[in-house]
C-alpha cells in the first residue's frame, strides 16, 4: 500500500493550536514543521497543510478518504486488486499534483474524489484497449493459421542457409533479412564499403534461390 494508516497514539507532547483562527500560508511561504495532531484538524486546516507539501497531510488524507476511492473503484470496476490500484493512483496523482490544488474552489476530498473517477475511467479504457488488442491477436491467429507451416519452413531454410555463410556475408543478411536495413544503412553498421555489401547481398540471394529451387523441384508439375 502507499502508506499505513496513522496509529491512534501519538507520541506526547503535542502542542494543540487552533486551526479555525490560523492565518492561511502562501504556497511559496516558508514552513516549519510544528507538532500537530494531524487527524485533530479539519479537512480545510488538512488541506492547506497538504497543499503546502506536508507528507503528515498526505498520510492522514489517506486515513480520511482511502477507503471512500476505494469503495467507488471496487463498485465500478468488479475487481479488489484494480481497485486498490486505483486507490494508489490516486493519491500518488494528488500529491504529484497539489500545487495545482485550490482550497478556494473545491475541498480536499471533492477533489480527490474528482482524480479517483479520472483514474477509473482510465482503468475502464486500458480494459477495452486489452480487449481489443486481445481480439485482434485472436482474429489474425485465426487468419493466419494456414499460412502457418509455410512461413515457419520457409523461415527454418533460411536460417539453415545463413548458418552455412562466412561471418560478414551472414550479418550482412541478417541485417538486410531480420532487420530490414537498407544497404547503405548495413554498410554503415558494420563500416563496409557498400559495394561490397550489394556482392554479399547478391551472392547470399543466389544461394538462397538455388536452395528454394532444389526443395521445390519434386513438387513441381
Amino acid at each position: 500500500m502507499l502508506m499505513s494508516t496513522p496509529q491512534s497514539t501519538i507520541a506526547a507532547p503535542l502542542v494543540m493550536v487552533d486551526v479555525r483562527s490560523r492565518p492561511s500560508r502562501r504556497r511559496d511561504e516558508p514552513r516549519t514543521v510544528s507538532p500537530i495532531a494531524f487527524d485533530t484538524l479539519d479537512d480545510r486546516a488538512l488541506a492547506e497543510e497538504f497543499s503546502a507539501g506536508d507528507e503528515r497531510a498526505l498520510r492522514e488524507a489517506y486515513a480520511r478518504w482511502s477507503p471512500l476511492v476505494f469503495r467507488l473503484a471496487l463498485r465500478s470496476l468488479g475487481d479488489r486488486t484494480d481497485a486498490e490500484d486505483v486507490t494508489q493512483q490516486v493519491y500518488l496523482a494528488a500529491w504529484r499534483g497539489r500545487a495545482t490544488f485550490d482550497l478556494s474552489r473545491s475541498t480536499l476530498s471533492a477533489w480527490i474524489v474528482g482524480i479517483t473517477k479520472h483514474r477509473i475511467a482510465d482503468a475502464h479504457e486500458a480494459r477495452a484497449r486489452s480487449r481489443r488488442l486481445e481480439e485482434s491477436l485472436v482474429a489474425e491467429a485465426s487468419v493466419a493459421a494456414t499460412e502457418v507451416d509455410d512461413d515457419f519452413a520457409e523461415r527454418v531454410m533460411v536460417q539453415e542457409e545463413l548458418g552455412r555463410l562466412e561471418p560478414v556475408p551472414r550479418r550482412v543478411m541478417q541485417l538486410a533479412f531480420y532487420d530490414q536495413l537498407s544497404h547503405s544503412q548495413i554498410a554503415e553498421a558494420l563500416d563496409l564499403p557498400i559495394g561490397t555489401v550489394k556482392s554479399h547481398v547478391r551472392r547470399s540471394l543466389s544461394r538462397l534461390r538455388s536452395r528454394w529451387e532444389v526443395e521445390d523441384g519434386p513438387h513441381r508439375a
